[in-house]
């Protein structure tokens, strides 16, 4: 990881992919071909891009049922403490109907009405995690939206990861549709024979994924336009470089693109940090994606006083932050741009975006400014 001050650093924003303009000429005609001829469209693109042929992409309750059947008691109870956590903090959230009497009689009032259908993209290969599924299906649920449809792209042995499918299990979703891609963001958006359209498509992806969303958002309304992964950590020099090393590198072996940052006063932890990422690196399943994160997108920044050190997180608007600090707490106020904040040592970036509730959809690039 580079050392450098914050005179000198360059800006950690614009690592959305735009795409090319043949992506976009791509996923256009996708779009439409699939808006046209529907199930046809959708099962081709599939032989053609995840090189399996399928005579129908609905995932049977069979299907659900040995996913679940197949899993370790353990992890089945671990998944399922998981999404009763997500949910209960989700239901912190939920907005209410109000109605206000003047005087005069005047009534006004805001009624809140759940949406009739959500699409869910789940990624697929590497990326496939359960958690995808718990934080964009739990708050569609929690909301109380009528029909709540998932698509996620299906191997080439024609099957979508167990772990993917025992998550949907868990929360009683059996509208499971194994289509990937910007078909799948096409079947949400217009529907086919299949799947009957829905009103807002939300969940990450690849760059066709990201713009197809972009093309179909006003015929549909989409969560976000989601970049690379990213995490701030701010610390002083009481925090230990070896936690530091580890969160910093949970979000480095997501993406060649993510972003890994500590922002500190104290040289010596700068230092230390450099060497331990170097050190954990040599052991990191994900190596080889971690290392190219870390070469071209992590960064340690030594600010001169801690006010510049909180000035310069706040013009990061980091998706995660990690406040490693005497009294964390005392900070919080500080923050203004953040998508989660995690306070002190025992609130490690990956407890809090797979277990403890908060949801990990989060705004990246610097949109934690405004969202």
């Amino acid at each position: 990881m580079k050392i450098m001050t914050k005179r000198d650093r360059v800006s950690l924003r614009r690592r959305v992919d735009q795409g090319t303009e043949e992506q976009r000429k791509t996923v256009q005609s996708i779009l439409q071909d699939v808006k046209t001829n529907g199930d046809k469209a959708v099962l081709a693109y599939t032989e053609k891009f995840d090189g399996v042929k399928l005579e129908s992409y609905k995932v049977t309750k069979d299907e659900l049922e040995q996913a679940y059947a197949s899993m370790d008691g353990e992890f089945v109870e671990i998944l399922e403490e998981a999404a009763n956590n997500i949910r209960s903090f989700h239901e912190k959230q939920s907005s209410q109907s109000w109605f206000d009497t003047a005087e005069d009689g005047t009534i006004l009032g805001q009624k809140v009405t759940p949406l009739d259908a959500a699409g869910v993209y789940v990624p697929g290969g590497t990326a496939a995690y359960p958690s995808s599924v718990f934080m964009n299906i739990i708050p569609a649920q929690v909301a109380g939206v009528e029909r709540v449809v998932m698509v996620t792209p299906p191997g080439e042995d024609g099957k979508v990861p167990d772990g993917v499918l025992l998550a949907a299990h868990i929360l009683g979703v059996e509208d499971v549709y194994k289509v990937g891609g910007a078909q799948a963001i096409a079947a949400l958006a217009y529907g086919t024979e299949t799947i009957p359209a829905v009103d807002k498509i939300t969940g990450p992806g690849n760059v066709f994924v990201a713009l197809a969303k972009r093309e179909v958002f006003g015929d549909v309304d989409i969560d976000m336009i989601a970049g690379p992964s990213e995490i701030a950590v701010l610390a002083d020099d009481t925090a230990k470089a070896s936690e530091i090393a580890a969160d910093l590198l949970s979000q480095a072996e997501h993406d060649a693109r993510s972003s890994s940052v500590l922002v500190t006063t104290s040289q010596s932890l700068a230092e230390d940090v450099q060497k331990e990422v170097v050190k954990q690196l040599a052991d990191l399943p994900r190596k080889e994606i971690a290392s190219q994160s870390v070469q071209d997108y992590g960064m340690i920044i030594i600010c001169d006083t801690w006010e510049e050190a909180v000035d310069t997180v706040n013009d990061i608007a980091p998706e995660h932050l990690e406040v490693l600090t005497t009294d964390p707490f005392q900070q919080l106020g500080k923050i203004k741009h953040a998508g989660a904040i995690f306070l002190g040592p025992y609130s490690s970036e990956p407890v809090g975006d797979y277990f403890a509730g908060p949801n990990h959809v989060l705004p990246t690039n610097g949109t934690a400014r405004f969202s």
